[in-house]
């Protein structure tokens, strides 16, 4: 079992439901899932730029990315329906709770500049979605055999309602925010 979802049923949990006056405990809310976008628009001219990425979303998440297609054409930058523009995971259960311990805990503190992240980040619904600039960032990834260095996005879906309460989950499980 994963360390954090550990610590997530044997802590966490009563964390929340004391913090959050919950007399239920499946009111509590609890991480869903979590999705890794990596958008490679230089795919349109070069298809090994799309592999390369995959192969890197692959080794950051330890799971098979889905190769995603545009929905539709934009003549301004030479797209047509269909074409591959870039690739997404989702991850669930174990592999979700190792991999956010790996964020936390090897690829945050090595983000340059890194003081927290925005509150403003949440939607309405206490979900939480943040974009990382490099994907160096993540000691999976051998920095010589990166053929150029590209951007990610990161998004956290909770059963939260609210944002306080998924902020409130997020920071049980030490992701740091900008007061």
């Amino acid at each position: 079992m994963a360390r954090l979802k550990e610590i997530y049923d044997n802590e966490i949990r009563f964390k929340l439901k004391d913090e959050l006056k919950y007399k239920n405990i499946f009111e509590i809310p609890r991480l869903l899932k979590i999705v890794v976008n990596m958008g490679i628009g230089s795919a349109i001219k070069d298809k090994k730029k799309l592999e390369s990425a995959s192969n890197d979303l692959s080794l950051i998440t330890g799971q098979k990315p889905l190769l995603i297609k545009s929905k539709k054409s934009i003549a301004g930058f030479k797209l047509r329906q269909g074409m591959l523009i870039g690739a997404k995971v989702t991850l669930r259960k174990s592999r979700m709770y190792e991999f956010l311990d790996r964020l936390i805990n090897v690829a945050m503190p090595r983000i340059r500049d890194f003081r927290g992240f925005s509150k403003k980040n949440f939607d309405s619904c206490g979900n939480f979605n943040f974009g990382i600039k490099e994907h160096i960032v993540f000691s999976e990834i051998n920095y010589d055999q990166v053929d150029s260095v590209r951007g990610l996005d990161i998004s956290f879906h909770t059963s939260a309602s609210t944002d306080k309460e998924g902020l409130y989950l997020l920071r049980s499980f030490n992701i740091p925010f900008i007061s």
